[in-house]
This record gives structure tokens, sequence and C-alpha cells, in this order.
């Protein structure tokens, strides 16, 4: 275990840690939201009709709707790492941590358009006829780089485990011994199964679940969170001017907090916002390349949406209710934080979290599932894919037998083995973008509206 421990951190050290990688990441979207002049912001409105179904057609080919493509990854992202991620990460940096988790959100849609757009450009189809694609086929495919395509879907596979599946598997476990008393391993047995049942009924099941389950979950953590928030609408205006001011300063210790300077704060605002949107990461565009529509750039605009659901509304509410609680500067770290809070401020409000917690790992583990699957699948071909479902359940039984820190490590480590290899790639095809971007889209009176003919 010291030796694990150890590599790991000096993996994180060369990547998700290192100084120079929140520059990377979020230079790379502040690179393409000027160069595509500020997409999330013109085509926002856009995105939320192609969501609602206007632009559908069933002879595109594909494996899933827009809105399940869209469903399933976010799935994928909303997991616990908005509540004990966001929890871990003011816990280290204070209130600034947050605006950098709004930073990167909003540079990171702009990623996430890029990212999406050019993987469902240069998807394929696998043996049994199912639309795969991903940052992996853009890289083989276009950029004629297989070293670096084995690269990344070999990143994806041990994050799978590493990133998408320990560490849910933990914090759901963890929630439900402090709320219920229930034992880790009896948990992880239970949830093991679950997902079990789920992935072995393949692809179909998996998008057909989280079209059902996300918007349910996403909506009742959202009540619960507004609910805390409204109970303490006095500090929201302090609440807001320290997550703003400290963000250039860093915030001074106070309370249980030690204090934390600007680099640090700016560190884990950006790594834990990009564990929790993935913009950047290229996890999500596995999923969104599988939708329904012949227009890459229609799926990009869609995908950008996944980015504001997950960082802007869904962790900005678990970071308000904990700057507003004062929760931020007591001894408790991760999920335990807001559990606290919840628990302190609603009848049953700590079940309620505890529900939540349980249905945002769920539904993440599916999502990785899938990712890790279908990359799995890509480097070794179709022969894979039961055995990596069997092993795969196992590794979410194990993820709740481990600890806190090494999990979080473990995720930290394996997000920049993802993100380096893919913003590569990203940077070097912007010109092919660029250029899908102006074929789709035509201004007209300085907002864009998408032309009939496509």
């Amino acid at each position: 275990m010291e030796a694990l421990t150890g590599l790991l951190n000096f993996l994180d050290s060369l990547m998700g840690s290192a100084q120079y990688f929140p520059f990377v990441l979020l230079g790379t979207g502040i690179f393409f939201t000027i160069y595509l002049k500020f997409p999330q912001i013109r085509f926002f409105n856009h995105a939320w009709r192609i969501v609602k179904g206007k632009y559908d057609r069933k002879e595109d080919e594909g494996d899933a709707t827009h809105f399940q493509a869209l469903t399933t990854a976010i799935s994928g992202t909303v997991g616990t790492g908005n509540i004990g991620g966001v929890a871990l990460a003011i816990y280290l940096g204070g209130p600034a941590a947050l605006f950098w988790m709004w930073m990167t959100a909003f540079f990171g849609m702009t990623t996430k358009f890029v990212e999406v757009s050019l993987s469902h450009k240069y998807r394929s189809k696998d043996e049994e006829g199912h639309i795969v694609g991903g940052p992996m086929y853009v890289m083989e495919r276009r950029l004629n780089m297989k070293w670096l395509a084995v690269l990344f879907a070999s990143a994806v596979v041990i994050s799978s485990f590493g990133s998408g599946s320990m560490p849910q598997s933990n914090n759901m476990a963890s929630g439900m011994q402090a709320t219920f008393g229930i034992p880790t391993w009896i948990s992880g047995l239970v949830l093991a199964a679950a997902l079990g049942f789920v992935i072995i009924g393949g692809v179909k099941r998996i998008i057909q679940v989280a079209e059902r389950i996300v918007p349910t979950m996403a909506v009742l953590y959202l009540i619960g969170a507004l609910s805390v928030i409204f109970m303490n609408i006095d500090q929201i205006g302090p609440s807001f001017m320290a997550v703003i001011s400290d963000a250039f300063t860093g915030s001074a210790a106070t309370g249980g907090f030690l204090g934390a300077t600007f680099a640090y704060a700016f560190n884990r605002g950006v790594n834990r916002g990009l564990f929790s949107n993935e913009a950047g990461q290229g996890s999500a565009p596995i999923a969104h390349a599988a939708a329904e529509t012949n227009s890459p750039v229609r799926q990009g605009t869609i995908a950008m949406l996944g980015t504001f659901i997950d960082t802007l509304i869904i962790c900005t509410m678990t970071g308000l209710i904990l700057v507003v609680s004062g929760a931020w500067n007591s001894d408790l770290q991760g999920a335990a934080m807001t559990l606290m809070v919840f628990d302190s401020s609603l009848p049953l409000g700590g079940h309620i979290l505890s529900l939540c917690i349980a249905l945002f790992a769920f539904t993440t583990m599916l999502g990785w599932s899938y990712y890790g699957e279908r990359c799995a699948q890509f480097l070794l071909g179709p022969k894979v894919v039961l055995p990596f479902r069997l092993l795969w359940v196992m590794g979410v039984f194990m993820g709740t037998q481990m600890s806190l820190g090494l999990v979080w490590k473990m995720s930290d480590a394996l997000n920049g083995m993802m993100a380096i290899p893919n913003l590569l790639a990203l940077l070097l095809l912007s010109p092919v973008v660029f250029k899908l971007t102006k074929q789709y889209f035509q201004p007209v009176d300085n907002s864009p509206e998408v032309q009939t003919s496509k």
C-alpha cells in the first residue's frame, strides 16, 4: 500500500497536481473560447432547443437520442465528487476554490464543445454494428497517432476503476455507514450486484437506466440544497464575497481551517473542477459519440450543458451550503462535511443526502463502466468486454474498503493521465473545429442561428 501511494503521488506530481496543469487546462479552454467567439454564451439557447428534441431525426445513425447521450454523459460526471469532492476542495483551499471551479466550468464548456464535436466526427462502427467513438478514435483516424490513442485508452481503462468506480463506491458506502450504520462491505456487495445487473445487460440498458435516474437525482439534490441555503439566506451575500474576494489572495485561517494560499486554492479548485465536470479529460465524448445525429457540432453544443449542469449548478449548490453554514472551516472532510450540514439543517436531511450520494455514485459508475468498456474494446477487441465487466464490478466492491485519501489520490493522478493526451489532440485539430462550427452556424444579427439545411 505504501508503494502504491508513492507511485500515485509521483504520477500526480507530474500531471494532475503539477504547477503547469491548471494553466494548461484553463488555457486550452480560454484559447478555444476566444478562437470560437464564446460559444458557451452564443450557442447556449440553441443547445436547450436541441435537447428538447427539435432536431431529432430517426433516420440519423446512432445508439442514443440527444437527450439520452446527454444524460449518459451527465451520469458519468455528476457523482460523489459533486458532494465529497467539492467539500474536500473547500476544506483544503477555502471558499476561493469554488471560484476556480466556476472558471474551470465556464471555459470548460467550450473545451467540452470541441472534444465532443471532434469525437462525433471521427466515430466508427464496431463488429456488432454499434457506434463507437471518443478521443482515441480521433487520435488514430485523424492524427494517425496510434501510440497516443493507446496511451489515452489505457488511461481511461485504469481510470474507470480509479476515478469512476472506487471514489464513488467509497463515498456511498461511507455515507451509508455514517447515516444508517450499514457496514461498508454490505453496501459494497449490494452496489456491486445492482451495477452488475445493469452493466451485463449492455450499452442499451446503461443508456436507458441513466435516462431515468439522472433527472430525478439532480432535482432531488437541488431541492435539498436550496432548502439549506434558504435557511441561511442572510449569509448568501457574505459567502459570495468570500468566494470572489479570496480568489486571487487565498483564504486566511479561521476556525478549524488552517488557511490556504492563492496557488493552493487555484490548484485544488481546478483539479476538483476537472474531476467533477471532466471537461478536457476526454471521457464524456465517448458517450456523446453514440448520439443519433449527423452533425458533430450539434452534439458538441449539447455537451456544453453537461458541464453547466454539473459544476455551475450542482457543485455551486454544494459549495454554497458549506460556506453559508460555516461548515467549511470545521474539522470534517469530504462527504462527511456536507452530510453534517444536511443533517443539522433539514428533517431527515442526512437520509436525503445519503440517498443522493447513492444515486450519484450509482449513475457515475454506470457512465464510467461504459467509458472503460469502450476503451478496453478499442485496445483488445470485443472478446475483452465480458471479462472487463466482471472485473469492473469487483472493483466497485474494492473501492468501499479503501481509505478516502488513497482513493482521491488515485483519481487525481489518473485524471491528468487522460487529460494531457486529449488536450494535445484538441489543440492540434483546432482548425478542424473552427471549420465545422463555421459550416454549421450562420450569424444573423450577431446571434448564431442554425442553418435549416443542417
